[in-house]
């Protein structure tokens, strides 16, 4: 009777205790869920709020120019007439934007005809083995209110190198016309034509090797 009544009780006590234990490890669980669906909900609206959108560039209101000394004394001024550019970016102040740029090195214009033909001989762009330039962010670096250091990577007569640039982000408005959102930026920056190979048959005296690039472009959000 006395090992019966013993028996039971242990069995009493060992149901007691798994219950308890079920208890606490259901409520354990419950807080556990609790946590994943506040942070899943958080990155949800994460992604929300920070989502990437693209800006395209409006042709109508963007110039990529280049300056390039001549015989020590004077300034040649050129640019690209046919060139698009992207921009990706989570963040209102483009501090994580991604650049992507191409240009059609047959569209090259200096006001002159006979200098833009040679230009585009195999003495410098050889157009026709070669009629793009590129250029690819890879990092930027705020330096101060709404300017940044922009690096990345420009192909230029069949060669890559990194460059860096500085970049002037001048705000983003309502356009009155479109009713869109519009960001202009301002780049600026020098290269050196030697690094690329370009027009190497001609010295420092006649060209300069540096070469000021800069870029103004009106960017439309995409829809």
């Amino acid at each position: 009777m006395f090992k019966h009544a013993f028996f039971v009780d242990c069995v009493i006590l060992c149901i007691t205790f798994v219950t308890k234990k079920f208890k606490s490890l259901k409520k354990r669980i419950k807080t556990i869920m609790k946590k994943l669906i506040i942070l899943a909900a958080a990155a949800l609206l994460n992604t929300a709020v920070f989502a990437q959108t693209t800006w395209n560039s409006d042709k109508m209101h963007s110039k990529l120019q280049f300056t390039i000394t001549h015989l020590l004394v004077s300034d040649v001024d050129g640019e690209f007439k046919d060139f698009s550019a992207t921009i990706v970016a989570a963040k209102p102040d483009f501090s994580d934007a991604k650049f992507q740029m191409t240009a059609n090195t047959a569209s090259v214009n200096t006001g002159v005809d006979q200098r833009d033909n040679h230009l585009k001989s195999d003495a410098f762009f050889d157009v026709t083995k070669f009629p793009a330039l590129t250029f690819t962010s890879t990092g930027i670096t705020k330096t101060s209110a709404n300017h940044y250091k922009l690096n990345g990577s420009l192909t230029l007569h069949g060669v890559t190198k990194p460059v860096s640039f500085d970049l002037w982000y001048r705000g983003t408005i309502t356009n009155p016309m479109s009713k869109a959102d519009d960001a202009g930026f301002k780049v600026t920056g020098v290269i050196k034509r030697s690094d690329f190979n370009f027009g190497s048959s001609f010295g420092a005296s006649t060209l300069s090797d540096e070469v000021t690039v800069q870029a103004n472009g009106e960017f439309g959000k995409a829809k």
